[in-house]
């Protein structure tokens, strides 16, 4: 009986592990189709030994300028942002046991778009400027939240409201800042608050690679125990878990992930909100799924970005179709806890 019982929880181990590492390679090999598609194909389309001849330095009349000015850095960024959104989303809603613990949600995005927008509408600033406040303010609103939400002892159902509070606040304070502000600023202001790609250069992609291959590295060697405090600080303590130092850098790691990706891109509704629910039901319930979740939402940035610039007749950012895409599951998620009485 001993004997079957264990290999029965060996094979269903063994399953799972399958399962994930299946869903990991094609997620993978479905973002890197779709970055093909992305330089492949637009206004103008070239051929795949076009691409790699401009992509080995080949300098090609009119294809170089568009695959590689427009079309690469715009993909890469996209690429990026995407990973950190949906890996940093992902470890915030696992370690906080709470699917709502978005960084979307729970205040860091809203952190880093008040500096960029106070930059670009009061202080008239553009380009790296932007990103360098937008990054600090992200970090220093994250900050705060967590001091806010410590009291005698940590607890993740105060920091997600604290955080909900505090994205009320300074929502309210980015709208105040729109209202004041000239048409011209106004409009550059939310074209970066909707989350958009376009823009993009090469310069913008040193940062955000370093960020999300450090960060994103040290949330993969953590991945074990994001699972372990999914399942709460006492059983985590029993087992030995550094439970506050664990928690502190997955929570760094995640901001900063979050403050980069958010000063690039701007704030791409719903990304990371939306990345680790899809990734956990595909891996299935009890498996690692921070990879996944990165590689879901290069899926969705990327896809969003796609459609938004080709399905349409007017090209929209891809916050826009991210948004029309999450805001519909959030509202299920909150009926669906509503009825639970978990609200």
């Amino acid at each position: 009986m001993i004997k079957t019982t264990h290999s029965m929880i060996k094979e269903g181990y063994i399953k799972r592990k399958k399962r994930m590492i299946s869903v990991n390679i094609i997620l993978f090999a479905l973002t890197l189709g779709l970055c093909g598609v992305m330089l492949l194909y637009g206004k103008t389309n070239y051929s795949l030994s076009t691409v790699i001849r401009v992509l080995s330095g080949e300098e090609i009349q009119g294809a170089a300028f568009t695959i590689g000015t427009l079309r690469l850095p715009r993909m890469l960024c996209g690429l990026l942002a995407g990973l950190a959104f949906g890996i940093a989303g992902n470890t915030f809603q696992t370690m906080l046991r709470n699917p709502l613990a978005s960084p979307d949600i729970i205040g860091i995005s809203s952190g880093a778009s008040v500096a960029a927008v106070f930059c670009i509408l009061v202080l008239h600033m553009s380009g790296s400027g932007v990103s360098i406040a937008a990054v600090i303010s992200g970090i220093l609103v994250s900050g705060l939240i967590y001091m806010f939400s410590k009291g005698s002892g940590f607890s993740g159902g105060r920091l997600i409201l604290i955080g909900i509070g505090m994205q009320a606040m300074l929502n309210a304070l980015i709208s105040f800042l729109l209202v004041k502000a000239s048409e011209h600023d106004v409009s550059k202001a939310l074209t970066w608050l909707n989350g958009s790609l376009n823009g993009m250069s090469m310069k913008d992609v040193p940062g955000l690679l370093v960020v999300v291959i450090i960060f994103g590295v040290i949330i993969l060697c953590l991945t074990n125990h994001l699972q372990i405090l999914e399942l709460g600080d006492e059983f985590a303590t029993t087992l030995g878990i550094k439970i506050n130092l664990i928690r502190i850098t997955l929570i760094l790691s995640s901001v900063f992930l979050i403050a980069f990706a958010t000063a690039v891109t701007g704030p791409i509704a719903f990304v990371a909100f939306l990345s680790g629910p899809i990734s956990a039901r595909l891996v299935g319930l009890g498996s690692p799924n921070v990879l996944a979740s990165g590689l879901v939402g290069a899926l969705l940035v990327l896809g969003a970005d796609m459609i938004g610039q080709f399905v349409f007749s007017t090209r929209f950012p891809v916050g826009v179709i991210t948004g029309i895409l999450g805001a519909p599951y959030m509202l299920l998620l909150l009926i669906t806890i509503n009825r639970r009485g978990q609200a």
